[in-house]
């Protein structure tokens, strides 16, 4: 199946022509080099593009943010990097910043002002339910509503920065048969690979914590397991294949379910 192609308004071409887009959509290391990941990006590059959001991305100008260098314990590395995000933020005048990654959103938010980067910024599940909220996005309640779906709260978007609501309002919205896991918000499982455990081998235990937490979505018979952040992402596709449950359970990024529904 060939992949729409998307035009996506790149921070420096404008920044050339004098124009200066209301908000910078990081990518994320993910969003940008993952193959499953690139899909939530396409997604939601779509719904901006539908909504005519002011947006850019910086493109191969984008760095990492330096999160898993401070989680892995290398503080220089992860200075050198932020401090070098920051100047180019000052570069090209940004103020809002939109994240598709907990990860990126907890840094930017709760880290870089530290080293003078001070911003606003906005997860992209908080953006898409204030649209919603707004009526700026209508869904087509016919598309997924008789679609079982339970979600699994990121760490660093649910007990990092109290971000239950949001992606909850918009499953409501989209289906009528959504179901929570036993442990669910503050009380919820982690997916097994934040804070750097993405990038090293497994620690001696009886349990994997993403088969841990895959048998947890499971047991709420929900066909869609979905998620919104790209470690949690990888962690459950994985469990739900080590479960061999791959043609009946499927796991998507809430913006790739609100583009199903909008049919762009």
């Amino acid at each position: 199946m060939e992949v729409q192609k998307i035009e996506v308004p790149v921070m420096a071409e404008m920044f050339a022509k004098g124009e200066h887009p209301e908000y910078l959509f990081w990518v994320g290391c993910a969003g940008a080099f993952d193959d499953r990941y690139k899909n939530v990006t396409r997604a939601f590059t779509k719904i901006l593009s539908h909504l005519r959001v002011s947006y850019a991305v910086l493109g191969k100008e984008e760095s990492c943010t330096g999160d898993p260098a401070r989680r892995a314990g290398n503080e220089m590395l992860y200075q050198m990097q932020a401090l070098q995000n920051i100047e180019r933020f000052e570069h090209y005048q940004i103020k809002k910043i939109i994240t598709i990654c907990p990860h990126c959103y907890n840094i930017f938010k709760n880290e870089y002002p530290d080293l003078g980067g001070k911003y606003e910024v906005i997860n992209y599940l908080q953006f898409l339910d204030q649209c919603l909220t707004d009526g700026k996005l209508t869904l087509n309640p016919d598309v997924l509503t008789d679609t079982s779906i339970t979600y699994h709260d990121p760490c660093y978007l649910g007990r990092g920065n109290d971000i239950y609501f949001e992606p909850r309002s918009i499953l409501k919205k989209i289906t009528t048969h959504f179901v929570e896991m036993e442990r669910h918000k503050s009380f919820s499982l982690c997916c097994g690979a934040g804070g750097a455990q993405m990038f090293k081998e497994a620690e001696k235990g009886d349990k994997e914590i993403f088969i841990e937490r895959t048998e947890e979505a499971l047991r709420t018979k929900a066909t869609v397991i979905a998620t919104a952040c790209p470690f949690c992402m990888t962690m459950i596709t994985d469990g739900i294949k080590y479960k061999n449950r791959e043609e009946d359970i499927k796991n998507y990024d809430i913006a790739e379910l609100i583009v199903q529904t909008l049919n762009i």
